[in-house]
């Protein structure tokens, strides 16, 4: 049988983790000044990315990890200065200027990683890799995982709607306010991490 609840709970989780109603404002500003076609295809490219990434770790995550011999709290901080610097460029305006690399780029970092397939959603997919019992626990927790991407590119798909109505006045305002809110994540990812390395200590 299909285990609901291992379900309900990874999805859960990945929800308030990967935050797509929060996501929305962040990728309306990075793809700001492209094609419409272009930005449906950064949608699907940067959920790919961050499936990819996710799928991964989910199926070799605590072996990759010990290999290279990284902590979680590492991945966190190296994860939050990746933001921060990202952060910085849209605090500055300096996303103003796409050329087709960059749109390439934006849609794979920081998009699919590591704003989507960040510290926080990989650790949570680990977790529940290891404690799934069973085909029906494994079933679910890869229904969860496939079933938060869906609504991921949904909601990014979709929100391409609000560059219409809010216009280029509107794009500047949503860049800077996402990029104030990217920092907050960021130095929020940061501290979280540095606090687990304290702790750890």
């Amino acid at each position: 049988m299909f285990d609901v609840a291992v379900f309900g709970s990874l999805f859960l989780t990945l929800f308030v983790i990967m935050d797509p109603p929060g996501i929305t404002p962040i990728f309306l500003a990075l793809t700001a000044g492209r094609p419409a076609k272009v930005q449906r295809r950064m949608a699907l490219q940067a959920v790919a990315v961050a499936f990819g990434v996710i799928a991964v770790f989910g199926l070799l995550g605590q072996q990759i990890l010990d290999y290279l011999h990284v902590s979680v709290p590492a991945l966190m901080i190296a994860g939050g200065l990746l933001l921060l610097l990202i952060a910085l460029d849209l605090l500055t305006g300096k996303t103003d200027e796409p050329t087709q690399t960059k749109d390439v780029n934006v849609a794979l970092v920081p998009l699919g990683m590591p704003l989507l397939a960040g510290p926080g959603a990989i650790v949570s997919v680990i977790l529940a890799v290891q404690d799934a019992d069973g085909a029906d626990g494994q079933v679910a927790v890869w229904s969860a995982i496939l079933a938060m991407h869906l609504v991921l590119w949904l909601a990014m798909r979709y929100s391409l709607l609000i560059i219409r109505v809010i216009k280029d006045g509107g794009v500047v305002l949503v860049t800077r306010l996402a990029g104030m809110m990217l920092s907050a994540i960021a130095v929020q990812q940061i501290i979280n991490g540095v606090t687990q390395v304290v702790q750890n200590a």
